[in-house]
């Protein structure tokens, strides 16, 4: 997706901050709390949310290990290990061991077993972890639980055999019996620190249908972002009124408008009223996926007060 130099993506630092405080102050000290930063951070940058979390979460969780290379914080990989073993001994970061050829290549180094208990993306299944440990030995496994029964399956193969083992995302922060020994939020630290808005740029009557998909309205206004920035029909709010994209084109959109509404005005894309959720169930996809798409629209900038 490109850009819009026309969309503004604010990313809210302290509202970062405050969303992993709130839930340390849930989990408490004995929990280790893992910040998930893999794709940017979710498209709010890596390396801006990092800094802003330094101290207040216990380490950081990447997907690859070209993550962790630009972030360059200790942690946990928890995609495939494509790499030398060397390099994440050298990052401080922990590949995550779902093969046993993996097992064999970083025999002797500090990893973390990957179990899989329903995902079914990568993993072994819980009762080889004894398999795996024999090689990798017992410092630490995790599973990428989507349910609370997932979380349980890990917690029946790993107590008494691994001396740490956590399955909580953000989905399951709030089920305790999930948190084990640690949580790895993503979404949630970021779901509510993304503000993206752009101008209308021009707000005119109509003649008679219009567009591609000849759509019919008395009055339009017109956005410069459309589907090349990600952009789909959803809700978005203008001058504090709910409004809706109509229809994104390449690289500008429709958007209904209200009478007193003027070309200039903010179009609320993301943020105040238009939350991941809302634009998730208009474009029937995942809350997460909209977040990351919101944040790829526009040029970002990032606030620390």
């Amino acid at each position: 997706m490109m850009r819009s130099p026309h969309v503004r993506v604010e990313i809210h630092l302290p509202r970062v901050c405050a969303a992993a405080g709130a839930i340390r102050a849930r989990i408490g000290r004995e929990v280790r709390l893992i910040a998930m930063i893999k794709a940017d951070a979710y498209g709010l940058g890596a390396a801006q949310v990092a800094s802003a979390l330094d101290g207040q979460v216990d380490e950081f969780a990447y997907f690859s290990l070209a993550e962790a290379r630009e972030v360059r914080r200790p942690g946990l990989v928890t995609g495939p290990p494509d790499g030398a073993p060397d390099e994440f001994a050298a990052l401080g970061v922990r590949p995550a061991i779902s093969t046993l050829d993996e097992a064999r290549r970083f025999a002797g180094r500090r990893v973390a077993l990957h179990v899989d208990v329903g995902m079914q993306r990568f993993g072994f299944s819980p009762d080889r972890l004894g398999e795996f440990i024999s090689i990798c030995g017992d410092e630490e496994c995790f599973a990428h639980a989507a349910t609370l029964p997932q979380a349980h399956a890990l917690a029946r193969a790993a107590r008494g055999r691994v001396r740490m083992f956590h399955s909580a995302a953000s989905s399951l922060l709030d089920r305790p019996a999930a948190w084990q020994h640690a949580v790895r939020p993503g979404y949630a630290l970021f779901r509510d620190a993304v503000r993206v808005t752009t101008p209308l740029r021009l707000v005119r009557p109509t003649t008679g249908p219009v567009g591609y998909s000849r759509f019919r309205a008395e009055r339009l206004g017109i956005i410069m972002a459309g589907y090349a920035h990600g952009l789909r029909p959803a809700p978005v709010v203008v001058n504090g009124r709910p409004q809706r994209v109509l229809e994104a084109g390449m690289n500008t959109a429709f958007v209904t408008v209200h009478p007193d509404d003027r070309e200039g005005d903010e179009v609320m894309l993301l943020g105040d009223g238009v939350s991941p959720e809302t634009i998730a169930r208009a474009t029937r996809t995942r809350p997460h996926e909209a977040l990351l798409r919101a944040c790829a629209m526009g040029e970002r900038v990032w606030r620390v007060e």
